[in-house]
């Protein structure tokens, strides 16, 4: 019912930048929070940056100052703003989204299958 797509991951050294977009199709009423995690190897998955329907946002301490994330709420897409890379940030990132689907009384959660963000030194 709901599709989230990545792009814009790859390779990069440290200090480069990238910048991240996951659009989200499918029976959409609206999309309340939107948000970014990533997971690297033999770690848990955590919140990299989030932002709600009304544009207040929230970010993970590593990444304060050097990320932002945006959204266009007529495309239905969030964004990622990467700058002054490290390579602990190499991780899989991962789009999340709260959905309403038409029809329905509340959202629920819906998740990307990942871009793979590689930072080498």
């Amino acid at each position: 019912q709901v599709q989230l797509v990545e792009s814009g991951g790859g390779l990069v050294q440290a200090g480069g930048s990238l910048r991240l977009s996951c659009a989200a199709s499918g029976s959409i009423f609206s999309i309340n929070a939107m948000g970014w995690y990533r997971q690297a190897p033999g770690k848990q998955r955590e919140l990299v940056a989030a932002i709600t329907s009304g544009g207040s946002t929230n970010y993970a301490d590593s990444v304060k100052g050097r990320f932002t994330i945006s959204r266009d709420n007529a495309k239905n897409t969030v964004y990622l703003q990467m700058n002054s890379l490290k390579p602990e940030d190499t991780a899989v990132y991962y789009c999340n989204a709260d959905c309403v689907l038409s029809g329905a009384a509340y959202g629920m959660d819906y998740w990307g299958k990942g871009t793979l963000v590689t930072v080498s030194s």
